[in-house]
């Protein structure tokens, strides 16, 4: 889900489909994760201090993101990878790049997008795709590291549920609920212990377990962001036809 309005995909983000979410019942990532990163709010619209997607670098010049997360197919964006964003802290400029399949009428909306950056970060290991098709017969005990810079937690008082923010990379496990041709279901209900997204981790990685590799990016999930995380398959065929035109596939 994307973070709080800065413009109509930004709103989009988040009044459209539920959009996706931001790292609940979970913890600060630190260093684990230093390819996952986030899309810093333009100051036009901001103080320029706050991020509103997430992503991972996957290729030296390649961040992976979520179409929605896009004012239009094509536009000028910044990317930190710091842990912690605050203003004036190293960003990388880049070209937003949407699947122009985006539609979220669809079964299979293609809500998939990559930032190509100006210049090739330097000192971080991209993350891994998988390989085609390799996620089909997961078990239903599988479990996901989800990673991104969104709402830590919800609140709930007179005025209604309040989403808190920091900018700072946070980390959480889930455990698959259920899977279809486009879509991986994650349980993130504190209460079985697994935790999961909220509104600002869209666009970021659902890692296969421990590993390095993103099964799906984080797409939408429940309004206050307790029961399901819902991720968009990177090991399909129409994933990998968009993805293919940035980078090498496994």
């Amino acid at each position: 889900m994307g973070r709080l309005t800065i413009a109509g995909a930004i709103a989009a983000a988040l009044f459209c489909a539920a959009p996706a979410l931001a790292i609940t019942n979970g913890a600060p990532d630190g260093s684990r994760h230093p390819n996952v990163g986030a899309l810093v709010a333009p100051t036009a619209y901001s103080d320029g201090t706050w991020t509103y997607c997430s992503g991972t670098l996957i290729a030296p010049k390649v961040f992976l993101t979520a179409a929605h997360c896009g004012d239009a197919p094509t536009e000028r964006v910044r990317v930190t990878f710091d842990t912690a964003y605050q203003d004036g802290d190293v960003v990388y400029a880049g070209t937003f790049h949407a699947n122009p399949l985006y539609d979220q009428s669809q079964s299979d909306p293609h809500d998939i997008a990559v930032v190509v950056l100006d210049k090739a970060v330097k000192g971080i290991a991209p993350a891994k795709l998988p390989a085609a098709g390799s996620l089909s017969n997961l078990s239903g005990a599988q479990q996901f590291t989800s990673v991104g810079y969104g709402a830590y937690e919800v609140t709930n008082g007179p005025g209604g549920h309040q989403f808190l923010y920091n900018d700072v990379r946070m980390v959480a496990t889930g455990t698959l609920n259920s899977i279809n041709k486009a879509w991986l279901r994650i349980s993130m209900n504190p209460s079985t212990g697994n935790g999961g997204t909220c509104y600002g981790d869209s666009g970021g990685p659902n890692f296969v377990g421990a590993t390095n590799v993103i099964a799906a990016t984080t797409i939408t999930g429940d309004a206050v962001c307790r029961s399901t995380n819902v991720d968009y398959r990177l090991d399909t065929a129409s994933a990998r036809a968009f993805l293919s035109q940035y980078v090498t596939l496994p």
